[in-house]
């Protein structure tokens, strides 16, 4: 009984402990007189730029000990709407999606933390952040002073103001500031068919859904400085993104913000985002060193976009376009020749920041963590092989008289198989100007060409026979999610489909291939016997094999010699692949690896080369481009 009240004291004292504790750490973060102020007195924001959708929950706390270990006081991370709401109404907040344990554990790291919950958030993020099923809802205008969008926003901001409320610094959190919107004067730019007062109508929505949530904590915009007048909005910070002129960012941030400060630069680049088939953009890092040494000689808060970039896992990359490229995909690394690489790395631009920001704050820095251990597995036998003909043969197939698109069959993401039967024989230009976004032509299961939307390739001339089938395998490669386009993002075959001036209605089946985790649970075929194996030369396979780890580690899956497709690990979408490159290796974080028995399932959509073993290696490559 003695032993139980003792246990009881013992609890109560623990208790009033932590209540102390906790209350003690309310502090407050305001904007006053020209100045970012930490409980009255003045603070500048050095911060880092990561997003916990990018890196595996287990090595959250690692990567922001490596920003503390950098001197960096603060971590900003992007919100995105289409990551936490799965479905129309269905919320997940838990594993690998608990937003709220990151938070803590920046706080634990001794982080300050910045949200930027959009709703649009750009980031080189599928759709930008919006979810897919937006564009199912009739009237709804995204981006746009809309009552359907807009009830739906308010949807998504009170959900996360429930999930981060008792995380703002007044309630003991680490959370300092929200950002509101996001580079909005760059879509007020695009968009001059929507008049500017109606845009700002928008934007001030916006803020007042965000503090009618609940949020308290200061707001600010971020913009390129030219782009001030769309992008400003009343009640919020205007903040430059990419701005190295002092003199131009305090000129214009004082023009938008009653002639004062603080000055922010909320995106400073210390890399660049990456496409499929371009050169993988570098950053000096003596040029970051230097233009960060202006700022902190000069007091101006930055945040280096990106500081630790991860992985595009699964299908969440975003794309862009140009006037040469009606689609430019993202790669599934989002390394973003950061300071920290995709893997946790410690980089020479790393240390050259670390100095600099030392020398300025000349507080005694943590150490550097030790990197994450590395692996390489040798020669993964794959030793089942599917057509995946017959694979799709088991999956739902929806029947119409014309394509429909990814949205229209209720389907987000992956793949559809697009098939019509001619009883008749036809010739002429297959003309598929309604692509969305890469297709492989087969003919009666043989692959006769390849159209991709990246090239603006959408015709070729085709040839079928009397009682033949047309099979037309549609890949969506992320939707748009940068510049006015962000409005016609569906997926599929999105027009008539023309050979000829003859448009073929009538009889279409399109099979549903959405490519869901645990994949492997998905497959009904019968694998290929070994000595027909050859005979899927240039047919879309699926390779599935078993391997067996003593120790595990991170490691980087070699696709050189491989066409283009997707990869599972141990029921984990890890990414695309695609031979063009510039990436030719897709990171496997050691936490998703397991000591014994590992599964792998490899879908090659081009099956140039039929293949029986994969490898992995100790280093990335993301710099080599091959002529497609």
């Amino acid at each position: 009984m003695k032993n139980l009240q003792r246990l009881l004291v013992l609890f109560v004292l623990f208790a009033c402990n932590v209540l102390i504790f906790s209350q003690s750490k309310k502090s407050i973060f305001e904007i006053k007189n020209g100045h970012f102020l930490l409980n009255g007195k003045p603070f500048s924001i050095h911060s880092g730029e990561m997003h916990y959708p990018r890196i595996p929950q287990e090595y959250w706390k690692h990567r922001l000990q490596m920003m503390k270990a950098m001197g960096l006081n603060a971590v900003t991370t992007y919100v995105f709407w289409n990551y936490h709401e799965e479905s129309p109404g269905k919320w997940n907040w838990s594993g690998e999606k608990d937003l709220k344990k990151f938070i803590k554990t920046a706080q634990e790291v001794g982080l300050y933390v910045i949200i930027r919950p959009g709703p649009y958030v750009c980031a080189e993020w599928e759709f930008g952040g919006y979810p897919w099923w937006l564009q199912n809802i009739k009237g709804l205008k995204i981006r746009e002073d809309n009552n359907l969008f807009l009830a739906e926003t308010q949807k998504y901001i009170t959900q996360l103001y429930n999930q981060v409320k008792d995380l703002q610094i007044t309630n003991g959190g680490p959370v300092i500031m929200v950002q509101a919107e996001n580079e909005f004067g760059s879509f007020v730019a695009q968009r001059k068919d929507i008049p500017l007062a109606s845009h700002r109508t928008y934007n001030a929505k916006i803020v007042k859904q965000l503090k009618d949530a609940g949020f308290s904590v200061p707001m600010f915009t971020s913009d390129g400085s030219w782009l001030f007048e769309g992008g400003s909005v009343v009640g919020a910070l205007p903040t430059a993104n990419g701005e190295d002129n002092i003199e131009n960012l305090k000129k214009v941030v004082n023009q938008y913000n009653n002639n004062q400060g603080p000055y922010m630069v909320a995106e400073f680049y210390p890399g660049w985002l990456a496409h499929w088939a371009e050169k993988f953009p570098r950053v000096d890092a003596g040029t970051v060193a230097r233009q960060t040494d202006k700022y902190l000689k000069n007091d101006v808060s930055f945040n280096y976009y990106m500081v630790h970039g991860g992985t595009n896992f699964g299908f969440t990359n975003g794309a862009n376009y140009d006037k040469n490229h009606d689609i430019q995909p993202d790669l599934t690394s989002y390394d973003y020749d950061a300071p920290i690489t995709e893997a946790g790395w410690r980089t020479p631009k790393y240390d050259s920041l670390r100095a600099v920001i030392s020398k300025h704050t000349k507080a005694k820095l943590p150490e550097v963590p030790a990197p994450i251990k590395v692996i390489d597995i040798k020669d993964i036998k794959l030793s089942k092989l599917y057509n995946f003909f017959n694979y799709a043969e088991g999956q739902q197939v929806v029947k119409a008289d014309k394509p429909l698109s990814f949205e229209d069959l209720n389907q987000g993401h992956g793949y559809v198989l697009y098939r019509r039967h001619f009883n008749q024989p036809i010739s002429g230009t297959l003309d598929l100007k309604g692509l969305r976004d890469y297709a492989t032509i087969y003919i009666n299961g043989e692959k006769v060409g390849e159209l991709n939307r990246y090239y603006n390739h959408y015709t070729m001339p085709i040839d079928i026979p009397f009682n033949s089938t047309l099979e037309i395998l549609v890949e969506n490669w992320g939707r748009i999610n940068y510049g006015s386009r962000i409005n016609e993002n569906t997926k599929g075959i999105i027009s008539a489909v023309k050979i000829g001036d003859t448009e073929i209605t009538g009889n279409w089946e399109m099979t549903k291939l959405p490519f869901p985790d645990q994949f492997a649970s998905t497959i009904k075929a019968k694998p290929i016997d070994a000595g027909k194996q050859a005979q899927l030369k240039d047919v879309p396979s699926l390779y599935q094999g078993e391997f067996e780890l003593t120790e595990t580690g991170d490691t980087f899956i070699d696709m050189q010699s491989w066409g283009k497709g997707v990869i599972f690990v141990n029921g984990r979408n890890i990414g695309r692949f695609w031979k063009v490159g510039p990436q030719q290796t897709l990171y496997i974080p050691g936490v998703w690896l397991k000591k014994g028995k590992n599964e792998i399932i490899i879908f090659d959509q081009l099956n140039q080369k039929v293949q029986s073993t994969v490898s992995t290696v100790k280093t990335p490559i993301l710099d080599q481009l091959v002529k497609p």
